[in-house]
């Protein structure tokens, strides 16, 4: 019998670890942003529309780092969501930054709100919660 043998090859070998993985990257990810952009006395002097390609650059790696690690679990909803939440939250900020770029300079509300956006989007805790949904509901299925 001959054996057959898979050209892909596992880079993890469990979703937990996966999971893990991806978490531990959007941590970095985050402090990195928070430490050297957010809250950098330097980067407060830089122009503002190059203040707004760095917070869409961070944003968009988050959203890859996701995509990646959720992407190949077994419960695809989990990807399907977190594409969902993303795609949303990035069209409305990158919205808000082009009436900023282009139009005129946004009320201070709405740059508050923007940045509340892009907090949910960048930050670990909305992967973890789509960890915590996915494993409760797998111990009510099991039950």
């Amino acid at each position: 019998m001959p054996v057959k043998y898979s050209l892909k090859m596992n880079l993890y070998k469990s979703d937990k670890i996966r999971f893990i993985a991806g978490l531990v990257f959007i941590i970095i990810i985050y402090s990195w942003y928070y430490i050297y952009i957010a809250e950098n006395e330097y980067i407060a002097s830089l122009p503002r529309k190059l203040k707004h390609v760095i917070s869409f650059l961070s944003t968009i790696t988050v959203y890859f780092v996701g995509t990646f690690h959720l992407g190949k679990l077994k419960d695809t909803w989990m990807s399907s969501l977190w594409h969902l939440i993303h795609i949303s939250g990035l069209c409305i900020i990158t919205l808000i930054g082009l009436y900023d770029w282009f139009i005129m300079e946004t009320a201070l509300n709405v740059k508050i709100f923007a940045r509340g956006i892009q907090e949910i989007l960048i930050s670990p805790v909305l992967y973890v919660a789509m960890g915590l949904l996915n494993r409760s509901l797998k111990k009510e299925m099991v039950s």
